[in-house]
């Protein structure tokens, strides 16, 4: 939906083209679309997914503030053996590799599952090894992945400890995001185990845009971001055909969840941003694009409450939309975009520095 005539005219050109800082963002340039941010547990370094063709994956060092393309093929980025699936044709082409959601699975030692979903020359679920080794540099090595079924696009990514993987599909095919706007079921989750033959529905998952994806420590139930409700849905990990509770997020809408810092975050855009006419809307069975720059929240999930508490917010800012995932690294906090070229972050706020472990 276009800016009211004015304000839509100053909001574009305010636009900084040398994507200089806007209090409180600091930004990193040249950092495609990061849908996803993760820090690396116990080090300054994160890792940021890139949501257009060729943007990859980014190396992020959190004491410099600078970045470089981590996936590049190379020979050494391919590890020994395979993981995942045996119809996995082979390593993701880096040209094509397109980057949205990310997932972290500590396997032994210092060493690190890191699942991604990939759009570019195939929709799948990559897998690679991250070599963890204190303050140096972290080595990436491809090590398998796993194709969606036909017809299915996957948004978030979580796995369990005995090596089932969980992936949301927002729109399944026959459904539109003005579905999931407007309250109907949209998508679901799919789950894998090793040794099955693919992914599998989850009964009961049918949601309005299923999105994020995450787990408890203790593996009994996961909890999934539903776009359309603005909302987080838990589920039963032995029995998803009832969901457990739905838990609305208050005045924004999430996209990504993720366990960092110790804390289980969620970020999103504004629900009700003045500057842009209000909520998102729906004209003539068209959703709202949201390329009008709202407002940000970083809540924080209670999960014996049941409720979500804003710990983190900010206006529309000119060089900085489509907020869909908050970490803490490198003792900040860190937002990406699915729109945006740039990687956002800022001082720990008092609610995130209190109790914060890296």
């Amino acid at each position: 939906m276009a800016l009211p005539g004015i304000l839509a005219a100053a909001l574009i050109a305010a636009a900084p083209a040398e994507c200089a800082a806007e209090p409180p963002l600091n930004y990193i340039c040249d950092v495609v679309k990061p849908e996803d941010v993760l820090a690396l547990p116990g080090t300054p370094w994160l890792v940021t997914s890139g949501f257009a063709p060729g943007a990859g994956l980014k190396l992020i060092d959190g004491r410099s503030a600078s970045s470089r393309l981590w996936y590049t093929g190379s020979p050494e980025q391919s590890g020994e053996g395979r993981d995942g699936s045996l119809a996995c044709p082979g390593p993701v082409d880096p040209a094509l590799f397109n980057a949205r959601g990310m997932a972290l699975r500590q396997r032994a030692g210092n060493r690190w599952q890191l699942l991604v979903v990939n759009h570019g020359g195939r929709e799948a679920i990559e897998l690679f090894d991250v070599l963890l080794r204190g303050h140096a540099e972290p080595r990436l090595l491809w090590r398998g992945c796993l194709p969606l079924p036909p017809g299915q696009v996957g948004n978030s990514v979580a796995s369990f400890a005995d090596g089932t993987v969980l992936v949301t599909v927002l729109t399944r095919p026959g459904t539109t995001i003005a579905d999931f706007v407007e309250g109907r079921d949209t998508g679901a989750v799919w789950s894998w185990s090793p040794g099955a033959a693919g992914f599998a529905e989850l009964p009961g998952t049918r949601l309005p845009g299923n999105n994020g994806i995450e787990i408890d420590p203790d593996e009994r139930h996961f909890y999934v971001v539903a776009f359309g409700w603005h909302s987080v849905v838990q589920f039963d990990r032995r029995d998803t055909a009832r969901p457990l509770a739905r838990i609305e997020a208050p005045g924004f809408m999430p996209d990504n969840i993720h366990w960092t810092g110790g804390r289980l975050l969620l970020t999103g855009m504004r629900l009700d941003e003045p500057a842009c006419g209000g909520m998102r809307k729906v004209v003539n069975g068209v959703a709202d694009p949201m390329l009008c720059h709202r407002g940000w929240a970083v809540g924080e999930l209670d999960r014996k409450a049941l409720s979500i508490r804003v710990v983190a917010k900010g206006e529309p800012a000119p060089g900085f939309n489509g907020h869909s995932s908050a970490a803490i690294g490198a003792g900040q906090l860190w937002l990406g975009s699915f729109q945006s070229s740039r990687l956002a972050r800022l001082p720990l706020p008092p609610t995130l520095a209190r109790g914060h472990r890296q």
